[in-house]
Order: C-alpha cells, then structure tokens, then sequence
C-alpha cells in the first residue's frame, strides 16, 4: 500500500459518465514512483480524508481485498460482465439487457465473420 500527501486538483465528469480525479503532490521518492508506476493502468482502490491515517486505519485499509477475480469466470461470463457495464453506462436504446447483448454479440460475431475465407 502507498500512501502520500496530496492536494485533490480537478475533477472532471467524462462523457461515459466516469470521472478523471487528478491530484498533485510535493516531490516523491524513487520508491514511490517505482511502487506507483507498477500499478499504472492497474484497477486500484484510492482512501481519502483530509487529516493523516491513523495506523489503526492503514492496518485496516491493508487488510480490504477486493471480491472479484476474473480468473474464476469464463471468457464468456467476463465479455458479458462487460457488456453489462456497457449497457449501465450507455444502453443505446435497449431497455432490456438481453437485447443489448445480442446486439452487441452479433456485432462481435459478425466481425469476425469477416475474416473467414
């Protein structure tokens, strides 16, 4: 876990209805930049509060593990999954998931199609 002082700079609401959070902080160690730089494009998780955490705190913070691991499902179950965050974020129309992902399965499958020979 890394911890460092920061001062949240800019928030900035994005079209797929995400945020871009970006912060500023005095100057960091190598060890910092290395740790930080080996999570980059990693899915982390980001504590904040105004004052120092306690070490009660960072104890606890270290202890959370996150409950998925896509390892346990299928191609299949992990490009639905996906599908579904699509559809939340922008259901082009489909009020029904389903149709949604049949949708965008046919896109897919056609495609491809376009490779055979």
């Amino acid at each position: 876990m890394i911890t460092i002082a920061t001062i949240l700079e800019s928030l900035r609401s994005l079209k797929d209805k995400t945020w871009k959070v970006t912060f500023e902080t005095n100057e960091l160690t190598p060890q910092q930049i290395g740790a930080m730089s080996e999570l980059q494009s990693e899915f982390c998780y980001l504590a904040i509060k105004k004052e120092p955490f306690k070490s009660k705190e960072l104890d606890d913070l270290n202890q959370i593990r996150a409950d998925f691991d896509d390892q346990q499902k299928s191609q299949s179950q992990r490009l639905r999954a996906v599908f579904y965050r699509l559809w939340e974020q922008s259901d082009e129309g489909y009020e029904d998931f389903e149709l949604y992902y049949r949708f965008k399965m046919d896109k897919v499958i056609n495609h491809y199609k376009g490779f055979l020979k």
